[in-house]
Protein backbone atom coordinates (compact mmCIF):
# COMPACT_ATOMS: atom_id res chain seq x y z
CA UNK A 1 0.00 0.00 0.00
CA UNK A 2 1.33 3.45 -0.82
CA UNK A 3 2.37 5.83 1.93
CA UNK A 4 -0.56 8.05 1.01
CA UNK A 5 -3.05 5.21 1.41
CA UNK A 6 -1.82 4.01 4.81
CA UNK A 7 -3.92 4.53 7.92
CA UNK A 8 -2.11 6.35 10.73
CA UNK A 9 -1.34 4.25 13.84
CA UNK A 10 -3.91 4.41 16.61
CA UNK A 11 -3.05 6.49 19.66
CA UNK A 12 -3.62 5.23 23.16
CA UNK A 13 -5.41 7.95 25.08
CA UNK A 14 -6.53 5.97 28.10
CA UNK A 15 -4.65 8.04 30.65
CA UNK A 16 -6.04 11.35 29.40
CA UNK A 17 -9.53 9.85 29.42
CA UNK A 18 -9.06 8.68 33.01
CA UNK A 19 -7.80 12.10 34.08
CA UNK A 20 -10.80 13.71 32.34
CA UNK A 21 -13.12 11.33 34.19
CA UNK A 22 -11.61 12.29 37.54
CA UNK A 23 -11.74 16.03 36.88
CA UNK A 24 -15.32 15.71 35.61
CA UNK A 25 -16.35 13.87 38.76
CA UNK A 26 -14.63 16.53 40.89
CA UNK A 27 -16.75 19.17 39.14
CA UNK A 28 -19.92 17.13 39.58
CA UNK A 29 -19.32 16.43 43.30
CA UNK A 30 -18.72 20.12 44.03
CA UNK A 31 -14.95 19.97 44.58
CA UNK A 32 -14.55 22.51 41.78
CA UNK A 33 -17.41 24.99 41.50
CA UNK A 34 -18.30 26.94 38.33
CA UNK A 35 -15.60 29.57 37.83
CA UNK A 36 -12.95 27.61 39.76
CA UNK A 37 -9.48 27.50 38.22
CA UNK A 38 -8.05 24.15 37.15
CA UNK A 39 -4.27 24.44 37.38
CA UNK A 40 -2.29 21.85 35.44
CA UNK A 41 0.54 21.69 37.99
CA UNK A 42 -1.81 21.06 40.91
CA UNK A 43 -3.93 18.55 39.01
CA UNK A 44 -0.91 16.58 37.82
CA UNK A 45 0.44 16.50 41.38
CA UNK A 46 -2.89 15.44 42.88
CA UNK A 47 -3.30 12.62 40.35
CA UNK A 48 0.39 11.67 40.10
CA UNK A 49 0.54 12.05 36.33
CA UNK A 50 2.52 14.29 34.01
CA UNK A 51 1.09 17.55 32.76
CA UNK A 52 0.58 16.18 29.22
CA UNK A 53 -2.43 13.95 30.05
CA UNK A 54 -3.87 16.73 32.22
CA UNK A 55 -3.61 19.22 29.36
CA UNK A 56 -5.26 16.75 26.98
CA UNK A 57 -7.98 15.96 29.53
CA UNK A 58 -8.79 19.65 29.89
CA UNK A 59 -9.17 19.92 26.12
CA UNK A 60 -11.58 16.97 26.19
CA UNK A 61 -13.61 18.63 28.93
CA UNK A 62 -13.62 21.90 27.00
CA UNK A 63 -15.25 20.09 24.06
CA UNK A 64 -17.91 18.82 26.48
CA UNK A 65 -18.55 22.40 27.61
CA UNK A 66 -17.46 21.78 31.21
CA UNK A 67 -14.20 23.73 31.01
CA UNK A 68 -13.27 27.05 29.46
CA UNK A 69 -9.66 27.62 28.41
CA UNK A 70 -8.28 31.14 27.89
CA UNK A 71 -4.66 32.13 27.35
CA UNK A 72 -4.73 34.84 30.03
CA UNK A 73 -6.38 32.76 32.75
CA UNK A 74 -5.79 29.13 31.92
CA UNK A 75 -8.56 26.58 32.43
CA UNK A 76 -11.63 27.26 34.56
CA UNK A 77 -14.83 25.37 35.21
CA UNK A 78 -17.45 26.88 32.91
CA UNK A 79 -19.74 29.53 34.37
CA UNK A 80 -22.95 29.61 32.37
CA UNK A 81 -24.01 33.01 31.04
CA UNK A 82 -27.61 34.00 30.38
CA UNK A 83 -27.04 33.25 26.67
CA UNK A 84 -25.59 29.83 27.54
CA UNK A 85 -28.64 29.02 29.65
CA UNK A 86 -31.05 30.13 26.91
CA UNK A 87 -29.28 28.11 24.21
CA UNK A 88 -28.95 25.01 26.36
CA UNK A 89 -32.58 25.21 27.44
CA UNK A 90 -33.89 25.59 23.89
CA UNK A 91 -31.81 22.68 22.59
CA UNK A 92 -32.68 20.47 25.54
CA UNK A 93 -36.35 21.32 25.04
CA UNK A 94 -36.28 20.33 21.36
CA UNK A 95 -34.59 17.00 22.15
CA UNK A 96 -36.78 16.28 25.15
CA UNK A 97 -40.05 17.01 23.32
CA UNK A 98 -39.10 14.41 20.71
CA UNK A 99 -37.99 12.01 23.45
CA UNK A 100 -41.34 12.29 25.23
CA UNK A 101 -43.22 11.55 22.01
CA UNK A 102 -41.00 8.57 21.24
CA UNK A 103 -41.28 7.13 24.75
CA UNK A 104 -45.07 7.39 24.75
CA UNK A 105 -45.30 5.85 21.29
CA UNK A 106 -42.73 3.08 21.62
CA UNK A 107 -41.44 2.46 25.18
CA UNK A 108 -42.08 -0.93 26.72
CA UNK A 109 -43.27 -1.51 30.28
CA UNK A 110 -39.69 -2.52 31.10
CA UNK A 111 -38.42 0.82 29.74
CA UNK A 112 -40.91 2.68 31.92
CA UNK A 113 -39.89 0.58 34.92
CA UNK A 114 -36.28 1.65 34.33
CA UNK A 115 -37.34 5.31 34.38
CA UNK A 116 -39.33 4.63 37.56
CA UNK A 117 -36.25 3.21 39.30
CA UNK A 118 -34.33 6.43 38.70
CA UNK A 119 -37.25 8.43 40.13
CA UNK A 120 -37.20 6.20 43.19
CA UNK A 121 -33.50 6.91 43.70
CA UNK A 122 -34.35 10.55 44.35
CA UNK A 123 -36.21 9.61 47.52
CA UNK A 124 -32.91 8.34 48.94
CA UNK A 125 -30.61 11.16 47.84
CA UNK A 126 -28.67 12.47 50.84
CA UNK A 127 -27.54 15.81 49.44
CA UNK A 128 -27.98 18.18 46.52
CA UNK A 129 -25.11 16.77 44.47
CA UNK A 130 -26.50 13.25 44.71
CA UNK A 131 -29.91 14.62 43.77
CA UNK A 132 -28.43 16.18 40.63
CA UNK A 133 -26.94 12.80 39.68
CA UNK A 134 -30.37 11.21 40.13
CA UNK A 135 -31.94 14.00 38.08
CA UNK A 136 -29.54 13.35 35.19
CA UNK A 137 -30.07 9.58 35.54
CA UNK A 138 -33.82 10.08 35.15
CA UNK A 139 -33.39 11.96 31.89
CA UNK A 140 -30.78 9.44 30.71
CA UNK A 141 -33.39 6.73 31.22
CA UNK A 142 -36.01 8.73 29.30
CA UNK A 143 -33.72 9.09 26.28
CA UNK A 144 -32.66 5.43 26.50
CA UNK A 145 -36.34 4.41 26.50
CA UNK A 146 -36.94 6.14 23.16
CA UNK A 147 -35.10 3.41 21.27
CA UNK A 148 -33.88 6.26 19.02
CA UNK A 149 -30.10 5.92 18.82
CA UNK A 150 -29.31 9.26 17.24
CA UNK A 151 -31.61 11.09 19.64
CA UNK A 152 -29.88 9.44 22.59
CA UNK A 153 -26.50 10.42 21.12
CA UNK A 154 -27.66 14.03 20.72
CA UNK A 155 -28.66 14.07 24.41
CA UNK A 156 -25.28 12.56 25.33
CA UNK A 157 -23.65 15.51 23.57
CA UNK A 158 -25.21 18.03 25.99
CA UNK A 159 -25.79 15.98 29.17
CA UNK A 160 -22.59 17.17 30.88
CA UNK A 161 -23.61 20.79 30.25
CA UNK A 162 -27.09 20.04 31.61
CA UNK A 163 -25.40 18.55 34.69
CA UNK A 164 -23.43 21.78 35.06
CA UNK A 165 -26.66 23.74 34.58
CA UNK A 166 -28.26 21.81 37.47
CA UNK A 167 -25.21 22.40 39.66
CA UNK A 168 -25.63 26.12 38.94
CA UNK A 169 -29.27 25.78 39.95
CA UNK A 170 -28.46 24.24 43.33
CA UNK A 171 -25.89 26.96 43.84
CA UNK A 172 -28.77 29.44 43.80
CA UNK A 173 -31.60 27.47 45.41
CA UNK A 174 -30.54 24.31 47.23
CA UNK A 175 -33.57 24.12 49.50
CA UNK A 176 -36.12 24.46 46.71
CA UNK A 177 -34.30 21.94 44.57
CA UNK A 178 -34.25 19.22 47.23
CA UNK A 179 -37.86 19.79 48.22
CA UNK A 180 -39.41 19.94 44.76
CA UNK A 181 -37.41 17.74 42.41
CA UNK A 182 -38.53 14.25 43.56
CA UNK A 183 -42.18 15.26 43.32
CA UNK A 184 -41.70 16.84 39.88
CA UNK A 185 -40.12 13.68 38.50
CA UNK A 186 -42.87 11.48 39.87
CA UNK A 187 -45.35 13.69 37.99
CA UNK A 188 -43.30 13.30 34.80
CA UNK A 189 -43.21 9.54 35.29
CA UNK A 190 -46.97 9.37 35.86
CA UNK A 191 -47.67 11.20 32.59
CA UNK A 192 -45.33 8.91 30.67
CA UNK A 193 -46.94 5.81 32.17
CA UNK A 194 -50.37 7.14 31.26
CA UNK A 195 -49.04 7.71 27.72
CA UNK A 196 -50.65 11.14 27.84
CA UNK A 197 -48.63 13.08 25.28
CA UNK A 198 -50.16 16.52 25.90
CA UNK A 199 -49.82 16.38 29.67
CA UNK A 200 -46.32 14.93 29.50
CA UNK A 201 -45.08 17.61 27.10
CA UNK A 202 -46.52 20.33 29.29
CA UNK A 203 -45.04 18.88 32.51
CA UNK A 204 -41.59 18.44 30.98
CA UNK A 205 -41.73 22.03 29.66
CA UNK A 206 -42.78 23.34 33.08
CA UNK A 207 -40.00 21.31 34.70
CA UNK A 208 -37.41 22.94 32.46
CA UNK A 209 -38.93 26.40 32.84
CA UNK A 210 -38.80 26.25 36.64
CA UNK A 211 -35.11 25.37 36.54
CA UNK A 212 -34.35 28.30 34.25
CA UNK A 213 -36.39 30.64 36.46
CA UNK A 214 -34.26 29.66 39.47
CA UNK A 215 -31.05 30.50 37.63
CA UNK A 216 -32.28 33.75 36.13
CA UNK A 217 -34.01 34.94 39.32
CA UNK A 218 -32.49 36.16 42.61
CA UNK A 219 -30.43 33.62 44.57
CA UNK A 220 -31.54 32.45 48.00
CA UNK A 221 -29.50 34.09 50.80
CA UNK A 222 -26.73 31.74 51.90
CA UNK A 223 -27.73 29.04 49.43
CA UNK A 224 -25.42 26.78 47.50
CA UNK A 225 -22.70 24.29 48.36
CA UNK A 226 -19.37 25.55 49.65
CA UNK A 227 -16.02 23.86 49.30
CA UNK A 228 -12.45 24.73 50.15
CA UNK A 229 -11.61 24.85 46.43
CA UNK A 230 -14.06 27.71 45.95
CA UNK A 231 -11.77 29.89 48.07
CA UNK A 232 -8.44 28.70 46.73
CA UNK A 233 -9.32 28.30 43.05
CA UNK A 234 -12.19 30.67 42.32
Amino acid sequence: MSERGRVAPARRRGLADEVADRIREAVFDGTYAPGAQLREVELSGDMDVSRGPVREALRLLEREGLVHCAWHRGATVTSLTADDVAELDSLRGALEDLAVREVIAHASDEDLASIARTAGMMQRAVDAHEMVRCDIAFHDAVFAATGHRRLAEAWDGIRCQVHLFLLTRIGRSTRGYLDRIPREHLELLTALRARDTGTALELFARHRRQAVDVITGPAEPGSGPHTAHEETHA
